[in-house]
């Protein structure tokens, strides 16, 4: 099989990557059609321009990774083969809801709208990261559940896994790491660590970088906190060895809006994946891999002493937070990994080229 990937985000992108990966995993001949540049104008003329001067048709299947609604006319016009497009989020739930630039029933978030429902029906099947995200298209965008198809993030094992086991200091460090979006909820994982000023073992560190950085790190200047330490965002070959130090992860999303809900974070399946025991947020994406207390700390969102709750409970019982790592490692490789997530997307690939039937659909909440 020879799939012909275009993407408008870059192919090092946590998504793209991992598609990426899991196509030449399972032996499937790839045709990239991406591109580096900082903007999204320069990716997108640079990788529609590598998807012109490419043999097409010697091409099975065209994939469309993210962010590629805004492609999908013109590839749509250029090729006869099928198309799988991995929306992955929707652009006019992230502009018009999470980020409020737009108002929905303005021109823009008319826009946004057309663009998401328009990409979607000409696509021979649609991937999205949660059940509940299925859940979200097929309802908003008026799509029928057979053209949706689930593909969890994952991570990939061959950065991510468990290290041995290092000495403690006896402090307990939790950890967090974002891109400061309206989504992450970074400023109740700040009032959080300030409501834990009084336990002078915990400390918090929270990496990265994003349009509320500045803002986040004003509101714990604000508060006095001296248990939290902020680090600039660190390349992705270093991330591993951040979390390796970390007694406790922090997986999020902990804001309550509502695409909060629909998703699992990229860093949870890092975090699982290196045995870490995690506090995440208690929504629908979350509970589709992880129990209360079996492989996760599940917390209420928007509510910063539900995590210092759960905090505490995992540094006082060492059994649970044993348990919890252990089982969301478990809860990993049966489901997270590279060759899984391979497995299940070549199975998708073959169905639409007719070597064995069709997969179930997604059943919907």
């Amino acid at each position: 099989m020879k799939v012909c990937f275009i993407a408008g985000r870059e192919p090092a992108y946590t998504r793209n990557a991992m598609l990426l990966k899991a196509l030449r995993r399972k032996g499937i001949e790839v045709v990239e059609c991406t591109d580096s540049a900082k903007t999204y104008p320069q990716r997108y003329a640079s990788a529609l321009g590598r998807f012109l001067r490419e043999d097409r048709a010697s091409c099975d299947i065209v994939m469309v990774g993210f962010f590629g609604q805004p492609l999908m006319p013109v590839v749509n016009r250029l090729t006869d083969r099928p198309i799988v497009m991995d929306a992955f989020l929707s652009a006019y739930d992230t502009m018009c809801f999470e980020r409020q630039r737009f108002r929905p029933t303005s021109r823009m978030g008319r826009f946004f709208f057309w663009l998401d429902r328009h990409a979607c029906t000409l696509a021979s099947r649609v991937l999205l990261d949660t059940n509940a995200h299925v859940d979200y298209f097929r309802h908003s965008f008026g799509l029928e559940a057979t053209r949706l198809s689930r593909l969890l993030v994952g991570a990939d094992e061959t950065v991510f896994f468990p290290r041995p086991e290092f000495s403690s200091s006896g402090r307990t460090k939790v950890f967090y790491c974002c891109g400061y979006l309206p989504v992450h909820g970074t400023d109740h994982v700040v009032r959080a660590a300030k409501m834990l000023e009084r336990y002078p073992d915990i400390d918090f560190e929270i990496v990265g970088a994003g349009p509320l950085a500045n803002r986040t790190k004003r509101l714990a200047a604000g508060l006095g906190c001296k248990n939290l330490h902020f680090t600039d965002w660190v390349p992705y070959e270093e991330l591993p060895a951040r979390i390796e130090g970390a007694d406790i992860c922090l997986a999020g999303h902990f804001s309550d809006i509502d695409k909060a809900r629909r998703v699992i974070p990229g860093k949870t399946y890092q975090f699982i994946a290196m045995k870490k025991p995690i506090i995440a947020g208690d929504c629908p994406a979350n509970r589709e891999l992880f129990s209360q207390r079996e492989n996760a700390m599940l917390v209420d969102l928007a509510r910063p002493e539900a995590i210092v709750r759960g905090v505490l409970e995992l540094r006082e019982d060492r059994t649970l937070r044993e348990r919890i790592a252990g089982n969301g490692y478990e809860t990993f490789l049966h489901h997270c990994t590279v060759d899984v997530i391979g497995d299940e997307l070549k199975a998708l690939l073959q169905s639409l080229l007719g070597h064995r039937p069709n997969p179930q659909p997604i059943e919907s909440s």
